[in-house]
């Protein structure tokens, strides 16, 4: 099949861009580069000996989103592209509902005009906001706590709605948990612009000496030790998630949502515990204030993806935090070193 993958050459996009052509797929990636390097291209043709065809464009130009639909065939589009820091978007709210949803508006215009209709939206549990109990399941009431969230929530919706009113369309929801490590091959990993927003960058980054110490947001939330607690999935399990939401999307299924995480919840504590282990570096941490939006427990249910696509995540905490290592290490700058 031939896939454009928007935001292609981000964290996730590009370990699914290597699993798609690793299938025998062809991509063709839509990409502004505002959270990401050029040398990521260079990276995956080095992993997979494939080209990748990159339109350098953001999907708010619904003009330049459109020429890739004429100059190509395309058969399905996996969206990843959007912003997606949760302090920055409670900072910046207006920032993240323009960017989030007309870009993604203007993607779906371009398929439906161009006769595009198989489509895997990049989600997030965020949308499932404070549940009442966990593990979560997808059927479980949606109330995001944040911006970003609510941007994806509202996408959401807005792709319900877009099914309910034609049968051309096929739509995976992924509800994606926290992904974390990196390709086994350390040549692509996470690589975010000035300090990390997420847990395991911010541990590698203190583990390679860039930053001093971790900062845990919080240790008075009603769990074990008082950090948080999330579901952590291997970015390489996650990406091939996509794969098989992508065959079944090929069925003709309408509309399905999936969670995309273990099952199982670790504390701030335990992931700088099991990192520790994995790296055999000491981290040091100051315990910082609670950050605006965070919630204490969220971890999913992900007994539908295995039953109807057959996926289940099979890495485990130490792969993710060895694999997160080895990135880091070997890349202290990141892309640019």
């Amino acid at each position: 099949m031939n896939i454009l993958v928007t935001g292609g050459t981000g964290y996730i996009g590009s370990h699914t861009t290597i699993e798609l052509l690793n299938a025998g797929h062809d991509v063709i990636i839509a990409d502004n580069m505002s959270n990401s390097n050029q040398l990521v291209l260079d990276r995956i043709k080095d992993i997979t000996s494939n080209e990748v065809k990159l339109y350098g464009i953001d999907l708010l130009n619904k003009k330049e989103l459109d020429r890739i639909f004429k100059e190509n065939t395309i058969d399905a589009v996996i969206h990843f592209a959007g912003y997606k820091a949760v302090g920055e978007s409670v900072e910046k709210p207006l920032k993240y509902y323009k960017n989030n949803l007309i870009s993604t508006i203007n993607l779906c215009e371009v398929m439906e005009e161009n006769s595009v209709y198989n489509l895997i939206f990049s989600s997030s549990a965020t949308v499932y906001g404070n549940p009442d109990t966990n593990p979560i399941q997808e059927s479980f009431p949606t109330a995001a706590h944040n911006p970003y969230g609510r941007t994806k929530l509202m996408i959401e919706k807005m792709l319900m709605d877009v099914a309910a009113v034609s049968d051309n369309w096929n739509i995976s929801l992924l509800r994606y948990f926290n992904p974390v490590g990196a390709h086994s091959s350390s040549k692509i990993g996470e690589d975010p612009n000035g300090i990390p927003n997420n847990l395991m960058p911010f541990i590698t980054q203190v583990a390679v000496g860039k930053l001093d110490e971790l900062k845990v947001f919080g240790n008075d939330y009603d769990t074990p030790d008082g950090t948080g607690v999330r579901d952590y999935i291997h970015v390489v399990d996650l990406a091939k998630g996509h794969l098989k939401a992508l065959e079944q999307i090929e069925n003709n299924n309408g509309l399905e949502i999936f969670n995309l995480g273990t099952g199982r919840g670790y504390s701030v504590l335990e992931v700088v515990e099991a990192f520790e282990k994995a790296s055999g570096k000491n981290i040091p941490y100051e315990i910082a204030k609670r950050r605006p939006g965070d919630i204490a427990t969220c971890y999913a249910d992900p007994s539908k993806a295995l039953k109807q696509l057959g996926w289940q995540a099979e890495k485990g905490i130490y792969d993710m935090c060895k694999d997160a290592w080895n990135w880091q290490e070997k890349n202290p700058n990141g892309y640019n070193s």
